[in-house]
Order: structure tokens, then sequence, then C-alpha cells
């Protein structure tokens, strides 16, 4: 029964597969099952996914590329068999090792890359994780004599060569000694055993019997004896001992004779310490290995715990961890090679064995990693999130192939949450970011009623180098409308069926995919998302919130567009007008406004916009203004308290032009009116001349500030607007639409601050029009009476004669010619307060002129030209000349 079992034992079956394999007897493969045992006793794994089903397809294409068919169709018959039977668990890593063990060991594999090529035969297959290290399983203590035999025969045989630049040199010629093809060959594949493929050079692989003898072996490799004429009389340290240091110092740990300087921040060999200059040479250029591992290592140490990094700067660690663990192979490597030759007694005259400049050149590519590692980490100090993204993506613009794919391999890691930060906000709208480490903020503190304009917003210093402003800008304003359309709208369409969300960067390698085609794929992502997202946003407002609607009644009502309400609700204010401003009331105005809505074309209007009508007195700021009542249509949040302070500035100012206007209209009528009944007093007519003169200039002047206001202000801005709205492709745009509308109307209107000047002006002629308004009134009211009173005069006087009396008496005759007398003393007095008001009117009127041909505005200096179409102004004032001659220098 103990035979049987010792029969059926994992050492009795591995030694019999190994006599099997080599076809020699147990006591000549005794080497070969030792190092089987160590290789199966080790914890490498292949990384290749473990499918039973592609391993065993893979094995049947083996077979029939070597022309056996038949043997194929038996392999897939005894695997159906074994399928069914279940008595192995493991069929896979059974099938793993017939597929290793039938490939060819002297062809490189392609799954190692260029830094494993050279360890495709001296390791087990798939040995590796990244493209650019590999390792090999730790080293037997076998005598050197028969470390050939041991692994021509294990299937672990010499090692390949690949170079970036050149042929791949033979194993022989590297263990010759000869240095590597230009380029030099990649990290791993200068580390693997000098291993003959089948049989070697005799000098070099031959059984120790058949070699020529080397000379005693120095077991001592810490110092040599003293040399000759050496002062000191120190021994002087060997290489075997330095090249021990230096694989210490690679870790960043001191050795016995080269140790960190903190002063001078470097590493240094011991002073006393006896060393020809070329290896102390050759060790310092070494050591500065050592010190780029610790300077990236320090870092990762430092921010790997720093939960305020956030995950695109753990993200980073995590890369230079991944960078440092394919170091450390490297490092295992050498330590396992340096082990074997201690252990073995090998000498620095074996040509296999490590020595410093062989150290040199195996090193080369690591160090110049490491080089870049380390400029990276400097270059990363302080940034986090974005902006450490962009100083990444900065490191991956070089000419040199290598270290690009490097940094694009890091890059791809520390983006991936970026990305991932993106697709959540443009797909759901959710904004998840603790560290701040995302180009868009958000302000929790901002309410809802100001969630377009102020909750979100970019930190442009967190926007990634390879993500364009344009780019960002459309990322900000898909989740913007997401979020204003659950939050302010209430609408709960799921985002899935607003935009179809399409594939995550779920890894780094989809996140590296989408770097590499950032105005294709990736634009597409955002463009598909934009416009679907903005789309859906501007059908609701208009469809559920009459956006456009409620625009078409800002112009109409508090634009003035709507002339016949205007009008017939100026009518009605008219008599409220006259009154003192602290006799108006709230609910008198509000029942005039809906008469006047009731009896215009205004009643036609959707019912929820003349529900947003509205009446309210403004604050007294002047005796003018504060007769002046607004209408306001409260309108979704895109029309902001700014935007309604603008539109109120702008309705203050039309309901005064138009006020003006309606003033003037009245002094016209009453002069028509009050023309024909004064022809009976012809001491009058030069007054009333008079009047009717200032009047005309006063009546152009309204006109054409009406037809400019209205037309070249109004209509035209309002035409553009509706243009921009009606190719708007996103709330943004209508916004800014609507801003440069506002902007324009403030401007053009002499609302804005640089336009004080004449806007003082033009008040001051709308005061003068009111003052003359006065001062006609008064007139005629005097002449009226006058007129009244000589009429009843003549018809007491007709009246006497008829009754056969006499019509007046000399004391009545006196009486009337002194009151007569005493009005015509009034004439001139009159007619000097018209000559100064008309006086006083044409200088402002002109000053008003000048301010406009200096304007730089070209609507405004065309204006002035219509003003004083006659050059009657001009005439008048020296200015409007030199003005107008500036003004065509300047136009030519």
């Amino acid at each position: 029964m103990a035979a049987s079992l010792d029969q059926k034992s994992p050492n009795v079956l591995l030694q019999s597969l190994c006599c099997r394999i080599t076809g020699k007897s147990e006591a000549e493969v005794a080497h070969q099952f030792q190092y089987a045992v160590r290789v199966i006793g080790s914890n490498y794994a292949p990384t290749i996914e473990r499918d039973e089903f592609l391993v065993s397809e893979k094995i049947k294409k083996e077979m029939v590329k070597q022309r056996r068919e038949a043997d194929a169709a038996l392999f897939s018959e005894l695997h159906r068999k074994l399928q069914t039977q279940g008595v192995l668990k493991h069929r896979w890593s059974v099938l793993y090792l017939l597929l290793s063990l039938c490939e060819d060991p002297r062809k490189p594999s392609p799954r190692l890359g260029s830094y494993g090529a050279l360890f495709a035969q001296a390791l087990p297959r798939d040995a590796h994780s990244t493209p650019f290290y590999c390792t090999r399983p730790q080293s037997l203590a076998l005598s050197y004599g028969d470390r050939a035999t041991t692994m021509g025969t294990s299937g672990i045989s010499s090692l390949g060569v690949y170079t970036l630049n050149g042929p791949s040199p033979t194993p022989q010629s590297l263990l010759a000694g000869q240095p590597p093809a230009a380029g030099g060959p990649a990290m791993g594949s200068r580390l693997a055993w000098a291993l003959p493929v089948g049989s070697a050079p005799a000098c070099a692989l031959a059984p120790p019997s058949s070699r020529p003898p080397l000379g005693p072996v120095s077991l001592n490799r810490g110092v040599r004896p003293r040399r000759d004429g050496d002062p000191n009389g120190d021994p002087e340290v060997t290489e075997a001992a330095l090249v021990r240091d230096i694989l210490y110092v690679f870790q960043g740990i001191d050795g016995k004779y080269i140790k960190m300087n903190l002063a001078d921040n470097c590493y240094k060999m011991d002073a006393k310490v006896v060393l020809c200059k070329s290896l102390r040479d050759t060790g310092s250029r070494l050591a500065e290995l050592g010190w780029l591992h610790n300077k990236v290592r320090k870092y990762t140490d430092a921010r790997s715990l720093d939960r305020a990094f956030g995950l695109v700067g753990q993200s980073f660690c995590a890369s230079l961890h991944q960078e440092l663990k394919e170091y450390y192979r490297l490092l295992s490597v050498l330590h396992s090679q340096l082990q074997v030759e201690e252990d073995q007694g090998v000498n620095l005259m074996v040509e296999s064995s490590l020595t410093l400049k062989r150290l040199l050149v195996w090193t080369y590519d690591p160090k110049a990693r490491l080089k870049t590692l380390a400029a990276l980490v400097d270059f990363c100090q302080g940034r986090k999130g974005g902006e450490l993204a962009s100083a990444v993506h900065a490191y991956g613009k070089t000419g040199d192939p290598q270290m690009r794919a490097l940094v694009q391999h890091i890059l791809s890691l520390v983006s991936h949450p970026i990305l991932n930060f993106l697709y959540r906000w443009i797909y759901d709208g959710e904004l998840e970011d603790t560290y701040h480490e995302f180009f868009v903020a958000s302000d929790p503190n901002v309410k809802t009623d100001r969630l377009w304009h102020d909750k979100y917003s970019l930190r442009k210093s967190m926007i990634p180098s390879f993500i364009t402003m344009d780019q960002s800008h459309k990322v900000l304003l898909i989740g913007k409308s997401i979020n204003f359309l659950h939050q302010v709208c209430h609408d709960r369409t799921p985002p899935g069926k607003i935009t179809p969300a399409s594939k995550s960067a779920d890894t780094p390698s989809d996140a590296a995919e989408l770097l590499w085609d950032l105005e294709g794929a990736f634009q597409g992502k955002i463009d598909a998302a934009y416009f679907d997202t903005s789309r859906y946003l501007l059908n609701v407002l208009n469809r559920d919130y009459l956006l456009l609607d409620h625009l078409q009644a800002m112009r109409r009502y508090l634009l003035l567009g709507q002339g016949d309400f205007i009008r017939h609700l100026m009518d009605l204010l008219k008599p409220e007008l006259a009154r003192p401003a602290t006799t108006l009331y709230q609910h008198n105005l509000t029942g005039i406004l809906e008469t006047a809505v009731r009896a215009t074309n205004a009643q036609y209007d959707n019912a929820e916009i003349l529900k947003r009508l509205d009446v309210r007195l403004l604050e007294v700021m002047c005796v003018c203004v504060c007769w002046c009542v607004c209408a306001r249509a409260h309108v979704l949040q895109v029309f902001t308290r700014e935007c309604m302070s603008r539109y109120l500035r702008a309705f203050n100012f039309l309901w005064r032009a138009k006020r003006m206007e309606y003033t003037l209209t009245d002094i016209w009528k009453g002069q028509m009116c009050n023309a024909k009944l004064l022809k009976t007093m012809p001491e009058l007519s030069g007054v009333l001349h008079q009047c009717h003169i200032l009047a005309s200039e006063m009546v152009h002047f309204i006109h054409q500030m009406q037809y400019y206001i209205t037309f070249e202000v109004l209509e035209c801005s309002w035409d553009e607007l509706w243009n921009k709205v009606q190719q708007a492709q996103d709330l943004d745009h209508i916004i800014t639409a609507h801003e440069v509308f506002l902007d324009t109307i403030i401007s053009r209107c002499l609302l804005d601050s640089n336009s004080r000047s004449l806007l003082n002006q033009l008040r001051a002629i709308f005061n003068q029009i009111i003052e003359f308004q006065s001062a006609q009134d008064s007139l005629y009211r005097s002449a009226l009476e006058e007129l009244r009173l000589r009429l009843q005069y003549d018809e007491q006087k007709k009246t006497r004669e008829t009754q056969g009396e006499w019509g007046v008496t000399a004391e009545q005759e006196a009486e009337e010619a002194n009151r007569v007398r005493e009005f015509q003393d009034t004439i001139p007095k009159m007619r000097s307060q018209l000559h100064i008001l008309t006086h006083y009117y044409q200088g402002i009127v002109q000053q008003f002129l000048v301010l406009l041909m200096t304007s730089p505005d070209q609507s405004l200096r065309f204006l002035s030209f219509r003003l004083d179409f006659n050059e009657h102004y001009r005439a008048r004032e020296p200015r409007l000349r030199a003005s107008l001659g500036t003004t065509r220098g300047r136009r030519s």
C-alpha cells in the first residue's frame, strides 16, 4: 500500500516525467528534476485569460500547422472525453503546460513585448505583467558546470535578444562579453542567463572535465590583497563587492562603500575606499539610478496616504508604483544572478558574471525611464486633478517612442478618473467631486433661482490640456441642462431617454483608446450628448413654459411695441399722471391697466402672458419719473433680475420719450384750436408765431428721436435677437443673444455710463418741452381770458345800443382801455419768456448735437445729421462746424 502511494506521489511522477522527456535515467536527470521542483514551486503564473477552450483550439492549430490533422482530431476527441469524465479539476493548467511544451523554445514569444523578448526562453511563458519588464524564477543552487545541461533539457533555454535599431545579438556573443547592437536591448533583455540553445561553445559551456582550467576560484569576493606600492596599505575593493553595493543602492539602501550624502543629495563612494578611477566613475554613474529611485519612491510614499490628493493623484501614484514594481522585478533578477554566482563560487574571470560595465549597459533603458518618472514627479509637484493630467500630457510630446509610450501609459491611468467624472456628468448630471479634481465646479449655496447662472462653473486650471475649451464648455452645458430640467423645470424624464449613453471609460485601456481619438470618438460622444440635451431643454422651455411667447411679450409691453395698447393706456392715465405722485394708488392703476387690455388687441394674447402683466410705481427719483408707470411681465428664470432692471430702465426712457410725443401733440392741438380764436388779437400774432416756431423745432426733434429709437434701435436689435433665438443650439445661446440685445438697447438709448452726458442733455430737452407746455398753456389762458372779456365788453356795448342807450360811458371806456393796456403790457413779458425758453432750448440742442457728433457710435452720428438736416443749428454753433469736419476726416 505504501509502495503504491509512493508511486503516485508528485515527486515520483515529476521525476518520471523528467526521465521521459530527456530519455535519461533517474541518476542522470537529478539536476533537471531539482530545477523542475523549483519551477513548480514558484508563484509565477501566466497573465492570459484562463480559457480552456482557447488553449485547446490553439493546440489544435499548432498540430494543423505541423500537418498533423489526424493528431488534432484525436486530441479533440480525447479532450471531449476528458471534459465529460470530470476527473481533472485543473484541465486548463494541463492544457497550457502541453501548449508551452509543444512550442519552439528557440522562438521568442510575441506576448512578451520589447522588454521580455530576451526572457522568452529563460522564463515560463507570459511570466510578466507589462510589456516593459520581465523576470525569471529564482535560480537554483546548481553547479556551474551543470547549468548548460539543466537548462537545455528543461525547455527553458537561452535568451533571444530584442533590439530597437539593429539585429539581435546571439547568445554566444553575449556570453563572449560582446556589447549588444546599436540602440541597446530593452530592460529585461539584459538580465536573463546567458545560456546556450542545445550545444554551446566549448570554452563556455563544456563539462568541467573538458573545459580549460581557469585557475582557482576565489571565494572572497569582498576585497583584493593590497597592491604593491600602495602607501596606505588598505586592501583594494573588488568589483564583485562593488556590484553587490550597487544593487543595494539601486533599491535606495546605503551600501558598505556607497552611501547617500545628504549635504549634496547624491550617492557618493567612500573616499577611503581604494579603487581604480574607472570603477569609481562607473559606480558613480550607476548610483544615479538609486537617486532617481529614491526621488520617485519618496513622492509616492508621501502622496499615497494623502486623501486630499484625490482620485487622479492616486491613479498617478498607482502608475508610478506599477513602474517601480517592474523595476523591482529587474532588481530581483540581478540579485538572483549574483546569488547564484556567489553560491557557485564564480569569479569575474567567467564571461557570464555580473560586472559594472554590464550593469551600466543593462540599466541604460531603466535609467532613462526613471529619469522620465523623476522629471514627471518634479513637474507634477503641487498639482492635482485635471491640472495633474495636463502636466502628464505635456510630457507625452516627445520624439522618443519609448518615453512617449511610457507617458501615454501613465496618462491612461491618470485620465481614467477624469473621464469617469465626465461621463457621469454628461449622461446623469451627477457631480461627485469630493476633492475638487474635475473641471466643473458646483456651489451648493446657490439656490435654484440662480442655478443656470451661478451654481455651476468651469475651473479653468483643472481643464486637462487634451480637452479643448470648446469641449469643456459643452460638457458644462450638458450637465447643467440636465440639472436645470430636474430641479427647475421639474422634468422627470430619465437622462437615458434624452440622450443614449455610450460606453464609458470603464478601464484605463478604454481611456487610452479615447485619448488616441480625441477628435473622433471622444468629440462625437460630447457632441451627441450636447445636441440631444440642449434640444430637449429648449423644447421643454418653449412647449411648457412659453419662452418665446414671454420674449415677445417683453417686446410688446415693456418696450412699447403694442402701439394701440400703449396709446390707450396713456390716454387713460393722463388724469392720473397730472396728479401729485403721492396721490397715485396701486389698485387704481391696476384697474386702468385692465381696462386698456380689454379695449385693445392685447386682449387676444395668451392668458399666461396677460396674467403676468402688472403695474407698479417706481421710486420717486424726480417729479417726472414719479409719474411714470410700467407694466412688468414676470417670465422664466432666464430673465434675471439684472435683465428686468435693464428692461425697466429702457421702459422708463421710452415712456418719457412717448410722453414727450404725447405732450407735443397736445401743444399742437392747442395751437390749432386757438389759432382762429385769437385772430382778433393782432398784438398776439408775434408771440403765437414764436410759439409755433418753437413747437415745430420740438416736434421735429422728438419725431427724429422716436424714429431713431423705434426703428434703428428697437426693431433692428429685435430682428437680430429673433434670428439668433431661432438658430440657437442651447439655452446659453439664447441668454447671450438676449444680453447682447439689452446691452445694445441700453447703449443706443443713451442709458449706459458712457452716454451719461448725452442722457443729461436729453432729459434737459424733455424738461424744456414740459416748461414750454406750461408757458403756452399760461399764455393761452391769459389770451382766452382777455378775449372773453373783450367779447363780453362788445356784447354789453351792443346790448345797450339796441336798447337805445349809449354803448359805454367814458368811465367804462377808460377802464376797458386801461385793462387792454395792462394785457398788452404783459405781452413783452410773455415774448421775453418765450425768447429765453427758445434760446435755452436751442443751446441744449446744440450741445446735444456736439456730443452726438463726437460719439464713437456711428448710428448716433447719423442721428445728429437728421436732427440738423438743414444746418439750422450748425450756423449758430461754431463747434458743430468743427465737429462735422472732424467726422468727415475720420470717415475718409
